[in-house]
């Protein structure tokens, strides 16, 4: 059994992808449609892939208080999912556990493996809209030969970061975040395999290397992540010389 495990926030303005309003021409509502897109596209990959889904969502009790709503964090993304999967009855939504996303990461990861006897379990940002499934089963392939497997993402991130045993997870999601795994991976003796790199969303940096990746795909008619695709034709974001700008 070969688990992935999606990060997800609940889509609300301000807590999702805060770092978008004020730094690309997108509000904090724009922000959180955002990211209801990339979110929708990066499950539906999973779903479509040989793996189990698993959506490990940021309960109520682990956001600032700000961002809590009369509607739960897990009700919320369980009608995101429902509309992004072709059976949501399929997929499972758990809650994260731990202070910070190493924490949280580390304790999906090492229960999965370790309690409930997963063969191999990965942790994806909800934000990697072009996940496809060739890249997902790509992974579990590389899994049965390698005990740690990770996808990199710009400016030292991950997207995607698998496993068929734990590692020591403290403090590894951050700056230089892929070398870090990569020699927390080293330190348990496991070998590392890697994944094309794509880009996971999270700052206007990230929107200039993923448009002009989407609009290329567009114009040759390839596929697409539609809910991402369909954002960004809405809204014409494009990149000009060398700002995302709104091009309606």
């Amino acid at each position: 059994m070969t688990v992935v495990v999606v990060l997800a926030d609940p889509p609300r303005p301000g807590l999702a992808l805060p770092d978008l309003a004020g730094t690309s021409p997108l509000s904090a509502e724009d922000a959180a449609d955002l990211y209801r897109a990339l979110l929708s596209d990066t499950v539906r990959a999973v779903e479509r892939s040989g793996a189990d889904l698993l959506v490990n969502y940021r309960p109520d009790d682990l956001l600032p208080d700000e961002f809590v709503t009369d509607t739960s964090s897990e009700a919320e993304l369980r009608s995101l999912a429902a509309g992004a999967l072709e059976d949501v009855t399929e997929a499972r939504f758990e809650p994260q556990v731990g202070s910070t996303v190493s924490a949280r990461v580390g304790n999906a990861v090492t229960h999965l493996l370790r309690e409930e006897g997963a063969t191999s379990v990965a942790a994806v940002r909800g934000t990697a809209p072009l996940l496809t499934r060739p890249v997902v089963d790509s992974s579990a392939m590389k899994l049965r030969t390698n005990e740690t497997v990770l996808g990199p993402s710009t400016r030292g991130r991950t997207y995607f970061a698998g496993y068929t045993a734990p590692v020591d997870f403290a403090d590894s999601f951050g700056d230089a975040e892929l070398e870090t795994l990569t020699n927390r991976a080293r330190d348990a003796g496991h070998d590392v395999e890697f994944l094309p790199m794509q880009v996971a969303v999270e700052t206007e940096a990230d929107l200039r290397d993923l448009l002009p990746v989407l609009w290329s795909r567009i114009a040759a008619e390839r596929i697409v992540p539609d809910h991402t695709a369909s954002f960004v034709h809405e809204r014409g974001l494009r990149v000009r010389d060398g700002e995302v700008v709104l091009d309606g």
